[in-house]
Order: structure tokens, then sequence, then C-alpha cells
């Protein structure tokens, strides 16, 4: 799916809050455009139903045509907007805080600067759809009485941009914890339904190179190790320059981004099933103190270790 693309320039749109979930589906015409210098704290998922969409965040660009996902890491500018070539861009989106599962799901999919692109296969679109119109109901949810029924979503009319709250007929935000909770399972089982099986963005997992696929269990075993680009690059007989740009040229983020995650994963798991203390916790999980693990976990995760393991998810 990659893609030469002219730029994509336009109005710059601020992006929904990190721990929101914000869900919607438009049918756009040539002219739509948004653009984020600043890129965004909150996750970005697109799915491509019908026409073409123009995509870049970084350096990488991609085309995105019915049937492909692209996911958008947090922090990179980026922009998007209807392919001219083609006239009319119909996709699902959803802003949200990715749970730690979906980076590694993700990996194989990575085309660099945190950009990830799957083509779903022809069989799971039925689902990967019914999981969209579920999120956009369940994201309504108030979280009393019975949950509403998916399907019927109503898109806003072309033209309109989401940025902006306009056509918020077409537009969800789960406000209560029940509502999100429901609304990142069914963005979940789209994560899984688009790797599980599908046609791999260049650098999938059959031709990534031996020596990053080798650095990433490195850190999966023990993400608590003391690792740095240094060490893991010694690992693989590799110079550190050189380890890092492949790294990243192949994953989509760089060793220490990816050990730093691997660490919060590994930390969450032990908030969520153990009973020790947050300060072994850190120290278990990599973190020089736990001043420094509570900073990175609130950034991360939108609460501190404690009122993670107490249920407080955002």
């Amino acid at each position: 799916m990659p893609v030469n693309a002219e730029d994509l320039p336009g109005t710059a749109a601020p992006a929904p809050p990190p721990g929101t979930v914000v869900t919607g589906l438009y049918h756009q015409e040539t002219g739509y455009r948004i653009n984020r210098p600043q890129g965004a704290r909150s996750w970005l998922l697109i799915w491509t139903t019908d026409g073409a969409g123009l995509i870049r965040q970084g350096a990488v660009r991609t085309r995105a045509r019915p049937g492909d996902l692209v996911v958008l890491a947090p922090g990179g500018p980026h922009s998007y907007a209807v392919d001219p070539g083609v006239g009319h861009w119909s996709f699902w989106w959803t802003h949200c805080r990715a749970r730690p599962a979906w980076t590694p799901w993700l990996g194989p999919c990575a085309l660099g600067d945190g950009v990830y692109a799957v083509a779903v296969p022809d069989g799971s679109r039925t689902r990967v759809e019914a999981a969209f119109q579920r999120m956009l109901a369940d994201s309504r949810w108030t979280g009393t009485g019975a949950p509403p029924e998916g399907g019927g979503a109503i898109a806003c009319p072309p033209g309109e941009d989401h940025a902006s709250g306009a056509g918020a007929a077409g537009v969800a935000v789960a406000h209560g914890s029940a509502a999100r909770e429901l609304a990142l399972c069914s963005l979940e089982e789209v994560v899984l339904l688009a790797v599980a099986g599908a046609r791999r963005a260049p650098g999938g997992p059959d031709d990534r190179d031996g020596r990053v696929r080798h650095a990433e269990e490195l850190i999966a075993a023990d993400p608590g190790a003391p690792h740095t680009v240094g060490t893991l690059a010694a690992r693989v007989a590799l110079s550190p320059s050189r380890f890092a740009h492949l790294f990243t040229q192949q994953t989509g983020t760089s060793p220490m981004r990816a050990v730093r995650e691997a660490r919060l994963r590994h930390a969450a798991r032990l908030l969520e099933s153990t009973d020790l203390t947050v300060e072994r916790i850190a120290a278990a999980s990599g973190f020089p103190s736990p001043f420094h693990f509570n900073r990175v976990f609130r950034e991360s995760h939108g609460v501190p270790p404690g009122a993670y393991r107490s249920g407080e998810r955002p």
C-alpha cells in the first residue's frame, strides 16, 4: 500500500484527547483533508470501505483502498485526504488509546514512523464492518438499561469534518467506562481480524531481518533487563547505529520505544495478576524509579498504576 503522493496540506485540526474513544463513519468527496502538524496523543484507526484516501505520517505515505486498515500511532505529524484520482472516500475512523497487546499484533504490518497498514482479507470484511457498527452503537450507551443493538449507523454528509464536530449524527463518543470498554472490545476484534491471515505490508514476518526478530525476542523475553541500543546491537552483531536504523525501518518504532512499550505491558500484567507493590513492579519491569514508572505509566494508560490496579481505566 505505500504510495508516493503529493503533500496533503490542509487546515490544522485538533484531535480528541487521549483516553477518549470517538468513532464515526464518513463519506467524503475531493477537497476533504485533515492536517495535524503536531500529530495526536491518541491512536487513529482508519478502515476504508469505498473509494480511496491518501494518508501520511512523518515520512511515510500510503494509499488506503477498500478493505485497507491503516493505523497511526500517537506523536507523529499526520494528514489525510480524499485521493483526487478517485474522487471519493468512505471510511470508518476511531480515535482511542490502544490496548497494550495491539502494538505487537500490528508489528508485522509496520511501514515506519508509527504507521501500520494491512489489507483485510475479503472473508473478514463483513465481520469488521459489523464490529465498527457495534462499536458506534456501544459508544452511545449510557450504562443504564439494555445496551443498544449494533447496525444502522448514520454517516455524516459529504464534506463535513469530524474534527470540527460537524455531522455529529454519524459520530459517537464513549463517555462511560462500560461504553468505552465495549467499544474497545469491538475495536480489538477489528485489529485481530485484520492481522490474522491478512496480506502483510512490506516488512512482514516472512521477510523481516532475522536480527530484528531476535532483538524483539530478547526484549519480549526479559523486558526488565537493562536493555540499551548498544546492548541489543551487540547481541545481534550489529553496530548501534545500523541496528537502530534497521530496527526502526522494519518495525516502525525505535528500539528503546519498543523496550518501553514491552516494559509497560509487563507492568500492566503484574498489576492485573499479582499483589506486588508498585515499587517492586517498577523495579521488575526495568524502570529506574517508582516516580519515573508512575509518570510513564500515567502517560501511557491515562491513570497511575494504583488506579489501574483498582480497575479505573480511561
